[in-house]
């Protein structure tokens, strides 16, 4: 990523608000039902043009597509992968791995009520999602098909920003990590857990070699990291083990790629909940820092983490990467004040180098707040990524 030693620049992790009658078709390009070439030309380009005006306008240096290729279903995968299908959920037998965590012990009517109100995210006039009746599962070996549907993605990317005739200086699009595509494909084929992951790393492999071949930065999204939900709980080692396992697999399927342009997103999870079973971010802060990316986004704005900058004081960032911390957040719908959001950016600085931060998201805003609170806290990013430089380069 772009380095700046002037200013403090500026991006998000991903995911913008759909347009007003066009909230479903972001499921219908994730899933490969619109394929046809005149209907993205003429429909989902010019929406996303719009989507990268908006970016530019609010100030953010590097740009996304607003990640609206991206879903968690059957038909997502067989768009890009072999050996995945479906079958009905088993009497008993969570759909996927976030359905049975310690924290909904816990808090268990609070998700009952989630879970009959269709949502995890509480956004004023979002449509209830439907229960998950089916289990996504691996039954033969998981391959690449091609990189045909994250082409059609990057091919209208860049259509739609010289559509936009906003000056883009700099734009990422985000792909998941082989170790957050295992909490919703299940392994039923590979005889080892280190089997299926290193399998899911080489099929992404072609996926990723083809975000960085047509110019953008790759973001690695990994929530699954610090997944400390599992049940029954883990001990803090054997929890590294299963960190250290995913690692190994981002870094395979990584190999070849030029770390400057990579970034890795990790978080707890984008869901309005307790979050209180999270993993505390010292645990595992020297293995994020083995994953082969020139830069590290993180959460740092959420009332669970935004204590945690104490934890980079003790890390040592190797020579030429940088940090991307949250400095506003999905978590809340209070809008960031612009003084606070320089607060945060200066405290970073302070640990790490003015030169080595870039100022991000907690996590993707679209679809976690309403729509017109995404763009505004985007605005406040901004202002206190300004209000921050003026400070540091005063």
């Amino acid at each position: 990523m772009q380095r700046s030693m002037t200013r403090i620049r500026t991006s998000h992790v991903g995911r913008l608000p759909p347009f007003k009658g066009w909230e479903d078709v972001p499921g219908r390009l994730a899933s490969a039902e619109i394929t046809d070439s005149a209907f993205i030309a003429s429909q989902v380009t010019p929406a996303i043009a719009e989507t990268v005006r908006r970016q530019v306008e609010a100030g953010i240096d590097c740009i996304g597509d607003g990640e609206f290729w991206t879903a968690r279903s059957l038909a997502h995968y067989t768009a890009h992968f072999t050996g995945i299908e479906a079958r009905p959920v088993a009497p008993g037998e969570p759909p996927t791995s976030r359905h049975s965590t310690r924290e909904r012990d816990e808090f268990s009517d609070f998700y009952a009520d989630m879970d009959r109100a269709g949502t995890l995210f509480l956004v004023p006039g979002e449509k209830p999602m439907p229960p998950v009746t089916a289990r996504v599962v691996a039954r033969g070996p998981v391959r690449s098909k091609g990189p045909g549907a994250i082409n059609r993605q990057l091919d209208t990317f860049k259509a739609a920003i010289e559509r936009s005739d906003a000056k883009v200086e700099e734009a990422f699009v985000a792909v998941l990590a082989p170790g957050w595509l295992d909490h919703f494909i299940f392994n039923e084929y590979y005889k080892t857990e280190e089997e299926f992951l290193f399998a899911l790393a080489d099929a992404l492999h072609e996926e990723y070699r083809a975000v960085v071949a047509a110019g953008f930065i790759l973001q690695i999204d990994d929530p699954g990291l610090p997944d400390f939900m599992l049940k029954p709980e883990p001990t803090i080692e054997a929890y590294r083990k299963f960190a250290r396992l995913r690692i190994d697999a981002v870094n395979r399927a990584l190999v070849g790629i030029s770390e400057e342009r990579v970034r890795y997103h990790l978080c707890w999870g984008s869901w309005h909940g307790p979050h209180t079973h999270d993993l505390p971010l010292e645990h595992i802060i020297d293995l994020i820092l083995e994953v082969k990316a020139q830069t590290y986004s993180f959460e740092a704005g959420n009332v669970r983490h935004e204590h945690e900058w104490r934890g980079w004081q003790q890390a040592k960032l190797p020579a030429g990467k940088m940090l991307m911390p949250g400095v506003v957040s999905h978590a809340t719908n209070l809008v960031e004040h612009p003084q606070l959001v320089a607060e945060r950016i200066l405290r970073y600085a302070a640990i790490v180098g003015r030169e080595n931060v870039i100022a991000g998201t907690d996590c993707g805003l679209g679809g976690r707040v309403h729509a017109d609170l995404a763009w505004a806290k985007l605005r406040t990013l901004v202002e206190g990524a300004r209000l921050a430089s003026s400070s540091l380069w005063s």
